[in-house]
């Protein structure tokens, strides 16, 4: 029943590993460069009497991956749930067409997108062993609108909701499903916070979208058995 979530140290990821320890998983937080982070996040979840540990490896890395996977096996036991969280991105302009280079398409795939098929690939003997084994990808509101902090960022989460249900059929019976969160004031969006509060302002709901409305969303996909192969789109209507 362990729950593996990688980039499960900061922001969204944060929110996620707490929500996913009080439903009683033990989690794995997975990081590459934030161990401050990774280990705050385990010892909340400790302190609010769950079981995490923090785990660091380059997703982007099949091998690397490969190695996470048993260490998390031996650790903490088979994962039968995993959310593939960690990601990123570049601010360029959509217009800005020179910027928008091949190594940061490569890039931006390799984190947002090829990141997701190793963790899959790695944990899928665990995932289908495991009575209702589902996996969680994060995405964005960028795959469906076309447009986001850059060219190469949209078409890595447009890539990533293809992965979701070309998944959903290769690891059968597993669910593999994916939220979509709009504009969350992650540290992503540090020195450029004013501009974002301003573009979630347009928000239906009244009011930006938080990483606990992201985590409450993840936790409903792994708690709803008949749900696979789909998008859950949280902005509070943003793109409406």
């Amino acid at each position: 029943m362990t729950a593996l979530v990688t980039g499960g140290g900061t922001g969204i990821g944060r929110a996620i590993s707490e929500a996913l320890a009080r439903l009683g998983h033990p989690v794995a937080v997975v990081y590459s460069r934030s161990a401050d982070d990774a280990a705050a996040t385990v010892e909340a979840i400790t302190t609010a009497g769950g079981s995490a540990r923090a785990f660091r490896a380059d997703v982007t890395d099949e091998g690397a991956v490969t190695a996470l996977a048993g260490e998390v096996r031996e650790a903490l036991g088979p994962v039968s749930v995993l959310v593939n969280n960690a990601g990123g991105t570049e601010h360029i302009a959509m217009a800005d067409l020179d910027a928008a280079t091949d190594e940061v398409f490569e890039r931006l795939f390799r984190l947002n997108t090829l990141s997701a098929w190793h963790c899959a690939k790695a944990c899928a003997a665990d995932l289908q062993a495991a009575e209702d084994g589902c996996v969680v990808n994060v995405g964005s509101i960028a795959a469906a609108a076309g447009r986001g902090s850059s060219v190469p960022y949209v078409v890595s989460k447009a890539a990533l909701s293809g992965l979701t249900r070309a998944l959903a059929h290769a690891l059968a019976p597993v669910r593999v499903n994916e939220v979509a969160p709009g504009l969350v004031l992650t540290r992503w969006w540090a020195g450029q916070e004013e501009r974002g509060r301003t573009l979630a302002a347009g928000a239906m709901v009244g009011r930006e979208t938080t990483v606990e409305d992201v985590a409450a969303a993840v936790v409903g996909l792994v708690t709803s058995r008949a749900i696979t192969g789909q998008t859950l789109t949280v902005d509070g209507g943003q793109t409406l």
